[in-house]
């Protein structure tokens, strides 16, 4: 098992396996990576709700798992994925679509 923190969570980074693109990054306690493994679809424990969800369990915009990657200090995962729709709650295929410009200020960015 990975490396839990004092809350019993492990950042997961989530990356399309077909691109390699950044989709989101969420965090995981041993249930979610339990239910994970089990479903084949990812499961992550939400801070703001303090539980456990399924990424698309409303949307249908699930992300089915291909493997999980455990970095070298264990404390980080890398879910491989394929996803059903976009990733981000925005509806942007990433959660990872703006950027600081030149000034600090966010610019979204193409897909």
């Amino acid at each position: 098992m990975p490396r839990f923190d004092s809350a019993g969570l492990v950042t997961a980074i989530v990356v399309d396996q077909a691109t390699g693109r950044l989709l989101m990054v969420a965090h995981m306690d041993a249930e979610a990576i339990a239910r994970t493994r089990e479903t084949g679809f990812a499961h992550f424990h939400s801070r703001s709700r303090g539980r456990l969800w399924m990424k698309g369990e409303t949307s249908g915009h699930v992300l089915k798992v291909s493997e999980i990657r455990v970095d070298c200090d264990q404390d980080a995962l890398e879910l491989r994925v394929e996803a059903a729709g976009p990733a981000c709650h925005t509806m942007a295929p990433s959660c990872f679509y703006r950027r600081l410009d030149g000034e600090g200020r966010l610019e979204r960015i193409g897909d």
